[in-house]
């Protein structure tokens, strides 16, 4: 059975940091193509970070330069750190993983995914 558990979410203040992680099992995961997506009530799914199984990476420009995704296939983990964080990267954080994407020309949307966690709640607020 595929499983995908995010941790690491919470509150932070403006500017603080915080390290998500995807804990995956049932699945190969070295060979998947994984992402991170965040999603506020009411407002679509947003793919935030992307990386393929070669650790190349792609990322949504509201982030970029703040978020960093990884993955260590050695422990079946993804990860996402965030610095600078922004009142607006307040949302529930979701990883997603797919076999057979490839493209890493920017991150795909929410229906390219077969597999998801559950989510982890980021707030960032003073």
């Amino acid at each position: 059975e595929v499983q995908l558990v995010e941790s690491g979410g919470g509150l932070v203040q403006p500017g603080g940091s915080l390290r998500l992680s995807c804990a995956a099992s049932g699945f190969f995961f070295g060979a998947y193509y994984m992402t991170w997506f965040r999603h506020l009530p009411g407002k679509e799914r947003e793919g935030v970070a992307a990386i393929n199984e070669f650790g190349d990476t792609a990322y949504a420009s509201s982030i970029k330069g703040r978020f960093t995704i990884s993955r260590d296939n050695a422990k079946n983990t993804l990860y996402l750190q965030m610095n600078s964080l922004k009142p607006e990267d307040t949302a529930r954080y979701y990883c997603a993983a797919d076999p057979n994407y490839s493209d890493m020309g920017g991150v795909p949307g929410a229906p390219v995914f077969s597999y998801w966690g559950q989510g982890t709640q980021v707030t960032v607020s003073s």
